[in-house]
């Protein structure tokens, strides 16, 4: 059996099943692991949805701020955007079945055994393993609860420092701001959402939210995606796996269970011309 964690699909179906293929993917044998966002950009949102929820006995998968935005537009709380490559989902037949297993997807994932926790994005400093999983918790019970009023107050920027107190649509809105859009902060917990660049432009107080000396979640190795221009990254307890397919980089897999593995890369297929995020 084999574990392979995979990067940001975003819509790279194509690449996707190439990946498989490569890795001799075994539905008997092998697990996937998913760093969200499947959709999105990408020229092939339907179609990488599909074949991951087709998947889902293989696969476990965290949700990643462009499939929480898929789900917001399909609840009727958000517009798409120029650069959204959506449509095809929101128009598809299987609609229903689709979104219904997406929005019931994790914003975290903990393999006590192998000692791993999946998220899309990041964490802040404060927050241990236990942490973040009864924040992702608290996310997901008030997606189930309410979908429209989650969404209604699930997008902005503020709160940006996390604190314990912090309550109701603030709280639910930071945790998904750092689990799903984050990638610099400072020691003290305040997030980072506009700058985008590679690690070494981040400024004085800003870090890489993994390389905070005291961070609670060292006990665990975080696998993550979300940052393009950090790329493949193996080091400070972490492998960061998003390698900008949807830019005309490459689709990243990893085998997850054996000691110093290289990454296996699948080349985009076609230069991608869509909006930054």
């Amino acid at each position: 059996m084999a574990r392979w964690a995979i990067g940001d699909v975003q819509g790279c179906a194509v690449e996707l099943r190439a990946l498989l293929a490569r890795l001799r993917f075994n539905p008997d044998r092998d697990q996937l692991w998913f760093t969200g966002d499947l959709v999105n950009r990408g020229p092939g949102s339907l179609a990488a949805l599909r074949l991951v929820h087709a998947l889902r006995d293989n696969a476990t998968v965290v949700l990643g701020n462009h499939d929480l935005h898929l789900l917001a537009v399909a609840a009727g709380a958000a517009e798409l955007r120029r650069g959204d490559t959506l449509a095809d989902v929101l128009a598809a037949r299987d609609r229903r079945r689709l979104l219904g297993w997406l929005g019931a997807l994790p914003l975290a994932v903990h393999d006590a055994r192998h000692g791993d926790l999946l998220v899309h994005a990041g964490l802040v400093p404060q927050w241990s393993v236990a942490d973040t999983l009864r924040l992702a918790a608290e996310v997901q019970a008030a997606l189930r609860a309410d979908p429209a009023g989650f969404f209604a107050s699930m997008y902005g920027n503020q709160p940006d420092t996390w604190s314990e107190e912090l309550s109701g649509s603030d709280r639910l809105r930071f945790t998904v701001n750092v689990l799903t859009r984050s990638r610099l902060c400072t020691a003290a917990g305040r997030i980072n959402l506009r700058d985008k660049g590679p690690p070494g432009e981040a400024r004085a107080p800003w870090k890489p939210w993994f390389r905070h000396a005291r961070r609670a979640s060292r006990d665990a190795r975080v696998i993550f995606g979300h940052w393009s221009a950090l790329g493949f990254h193996s080091g400070d307890g972490v492998l960061a796996l998003d390698t900008g397919c949807v830019w005309g980089g490459a689709l990243t897999a990893i085998d997850l269970d054996v000691a110093g593995a290289q990454p296996v890369r699948e080349p985009s297929r076609q230069p991608h011309h869509f909006g930054a995020d």
